[in-house]
């Protein structure tokens, strides 16, 4: 029986930390035979949708959480020299409002506590920890330090106040053994890195014999994890590299982050991790406890338009026709019966599809922009549409062009059809500002974007890393030609759009 789950996983959305791909963490933890997984990035929910997706897809139950940086003090203090250190924190969604409260929390991390990291305080956790189950955390955890300080009394007080926070059901007190002891033992007595082991060592053995007094003392449950930063073994010495990418050192340093010196950082079996806490096996089974009070189902897929005011006893399917037939005039020469033709079917497959609004509402922004006289244009499939044309979202008539409607929506298109307007760098925050305030700021979002290094940039940072000279890395990169780049499976760097990454 497969009585272990892992709780704290870190993917490569921990950027330039966490090595895994969603998809690898997902099939392994599949391959191993685990029913659960969780996902718990540092201080974000960057990859929980994808998590989602791929979890569902391959019958697992998806446990979206976070490792989240817990302020000091108030997450408004932002005094240099007393709030640049935090404590983490591991908290799991249990159900959707559990994840809209994770949002939630993530968000006021971002937005109002942000400082070197995006933190939150007790506070804030106390306000939307309804649905969220919290697991003490890591050894940078509040509870750990006050456990390797031997101060059992303040860690008492600490784990009954996050008790309180959280529900009596629904905080756990964390374990983590990541066998620096073991190798400690690889490196010469006396040097720095064994010297650094073998603190971790001890520090780790304070804190899971404090755990086990404390859970005593507090009758609260102990839960094991392990810090999953890679899926593999293997993987220890890419993601020692990315570390060094982070943090601009160079992989022969000592003086650096080394989490390479116990590779252990990996999506372990259920029987490993059973051996390895074999003297705490309820740390083992309360995983599986936690993960079955999960059950989180997000409603993808599903429309939500900002609400658009429309007169009464007009629905949004007849205003937008009204205003199509009102305007077309004087965007086109003649209105031809063609024209009608392609308008009555352009909107009928709108309404069916019940996008109405979402034409109603880019109309209102692009042209009030455009009295405003801020420059915009809009590219892409949408100038395939005459009801654009029409409502001046576009400028070209797509029957002069020939440019098929369907490119832009259909009866069968899936995903909603999306209109990019681009308008002038030096006033776009007018029209932010503008959407925001006429139809709410909670219905409007930006958009964020990752930066991924292509093939010709990896193989100089991965050069830097080892120290090889610039001449050499510059004349591998030169190797690898310009375009879409990957790394295919068998090594090459290839033009393919067979491979992504």
């Amino acid at each position: 029986m497969n009585d272990f789950v892992h709780l704290h996983v870190h993917s490569e959305y921990s950027l330039l930390d966490g090595l895994s791909k969603i998809p690898k963490l997902v099939s392994q933890a599949k391959i191993m035979g685990m029913k659960h997984l969780a996902l718990t990035d540092h201080g974000s929910l960057y990859g929980a949708i994808k998590f989602y997706k791929e979890c569902k897809q391959e019958g697992t139950n998806p446990i979206i959480g976070c490792e989240v940086y817990l302020a000091k003090r108030s997450l408004k203090d932002k005094e240099t020299g007393k709030d640049n250190e935090n404590y983490h924190l591991t908290v799991l969604a249990t159900s959707y409002e559990g994840y809209k409260n994770l949002m939630k929390l993530v968000t006021i991390a971002h937005l109002e506590g942000f400082y070197y990291r995006p933190r939150i305080d007790k506070e804030t956790l106390a306000k939307y920890a309804k649905d969220i189950i919290a697991l003490s955390g890591c050894n940078s955890s509040e509870i750990s330090k006050t456990l390797v300080e031997e101060n059992l009394d303040k860690a008492k007080k600490l784990a009954i106040e996050y008790q309180q926070i959280f529900g009596r059901d629904n905080f756990f007190i964390e374990v983590q053994r990541h066998q620096f002891e073991k190798f400690k033992t690889a490196h010469e007595v006396g040097s720095e890195i064994y010297n650094e082991l073998d603190r971790m060592a001890q520090e780790e053995k304070k804190n899971v014999e404090g755990a086990k007094k404390l859970s005593k003392l507090t009758n609260i449950s102990m839960v094991a994890t392990n810090d999953v930063h890679y899926v593999l073994a293997s993987d220890a010495q890419a993601q020692d590299v990315i570390i060094c990418i982070q943090t601009g050192k160079i992989i022969s340093e000592t003086k650096r982050l080394r989490m390479i010196d116990s590779p252990t950082f990996y999506l372990k079996s259920t029987q490993e991790m059973v051996e390895l806490f074999e003297d705490i096996p309820s740390a083992i089974t309360n995983t599986l406890e936690i993960a079955k009070k999960v059950n989180i189902e997000i409603p993808i897929g599903q429309v939500a338009f900002p609400s658009f005011e429309v007169p009464k006893q007009t629905t949004p399917d007849e205003l937008l026709k009204e205003l199509c037939y009102e305007r077309i005039a004087s965007r086109v020469d003649k209105v031809t019966p063609q024209i009608k033709e392609r308008l009555d079917y352009e909107l009928s497959i709108i309404a069916k599809k019940g996008y109405s609004t979402y034409f109603l509402v880019v109309a209102d922004f692009v042209n009030w922009a455009r009295e405003k006289a801020i420059i915009s244009t809009t590219r892409g499939s949408a100038s395939g549409s005459l009801v654009s044309l029409a409502l001046g979202i576009t400028t070209v008539n797509p029957l002069f062009f020939k440019l098929p409607f369907e490119r832009f929506l259909n009866l069968y298109r899936p995903t909603l059809p999306d209109i990019d307007v681009d308008f002038a760098d030096t006033r776009r925050d007018e029209v932010i500002e503008y959407v925001r305030e006429k139809y709410g700021k909670d219905k409007v979002a930006q958009i964020s974007t990752f930066g991924t290094m292509m093939a010709r940039q990896a193989v100089r940072d991965v050069a830097r890393v080892l120290d090889w000279p610039y001449t050499k890395a510059d004349r591998i990169a030169k190797m690898i030609p310009f375009g879409p780049q990957c790394f295919s499976p068998c090594g090459w760097s290839c033009h393919c759009a067979k491979y992504t990454h």
